[in-house]
Order: structure tokens, then sequence, then C-alpha cells
């Protein structure tokens, strides 16, 4: 799929200890999913719908504060990545409240709330 034909909300990238996006980490957030790209000759791809998203906090060591960054740690319901660190962003706490809009966009057209992502996949047992 090219970059063109998906509508991204926001993106940027890992950014070093001096703020600077030289780096090989681009996040990019859609109207459904929050994905993670890494690499440079092998590239990994992570996406984490975000209705799975539960909950994030932020922190901001000394060093991301001079330089204006910080990193916001995603705790998600998805199997193969329940903990996201998204390390060293520019305008931490607009990019936490616009994840925070989506998040609860998709929650409203799924109809879940916070008591429906407890045992969220465990339905198959629930099932037998």
């Amino acid at each position: 799929m090219a970059k063109h034909e998906i509508d991204y909300i926001w993106t940027d990238k890992k950014r070093t200890f001096l703020g600077l996006p030289l780096s090989f980490t681009r996040y990019y957030l859609t109207e459904t999913k929050f994905i993670t790209k890494a690499g440079f000759f092998t590239i990994k791809e992570d996406e984490i719908d975000l209705y799975k998203i539960s909950d994030k906090s932020i922190t901001r060591s000394f060093g991301q504060r001079l330089v204006g960054c910080g990193t916001i740690i995603i705790h998600s319901k998805d199997t193969d990545t329940p903990v996201k660190e998204v390390q060293s962003i520019k305008d931490v706490r607009k990019v936490a409240d616009l994840i925070d809009k989506y998040v609860n966009q998709m929650r409203d057209r799924y109809s879940i709330r916070g008591r429906d992502m407890i045992n969220f996949h465990n339905d198959s047992v629930d099932n037998e």
C-alpha cells in the first residue's frame, strides 16, 4: 500500500538526545490504528487497534524536557504488544490527547467501554 493511500492523523520519528529526528523508528496514528515502523534493511511494523488501548502514561526525563520531547507508554489488550513505548517524540501532551480522542471514537463506534475490556482475549474460553 502506498504512503499516500493512508490518511495519517499524526506522524513523527523517535528523536535523539539532542531532539533531532535521526532514527529509523517512525510512529503513525490513523483514525483506527497506532503503527510503529522500525528498521533500515529489515523493517518491522507493529499495529495496535485503538479500541484495544486500555491506558497510557507520559514520562519526560530531564534530557527530554530540555529538548521538548517525551515518551508515551501505551498499555493495550493487544496479544503481541501489551505495552508500547512511543519514545522521544515532540509535543508529547498534544499527541497523548490526540490518541485519547481517537481511542474514544473507536470505542464509541464499537460500543466498547472499560468493563468490556476485562477478559477481552478469554472469550473463546467462556464459550466452551
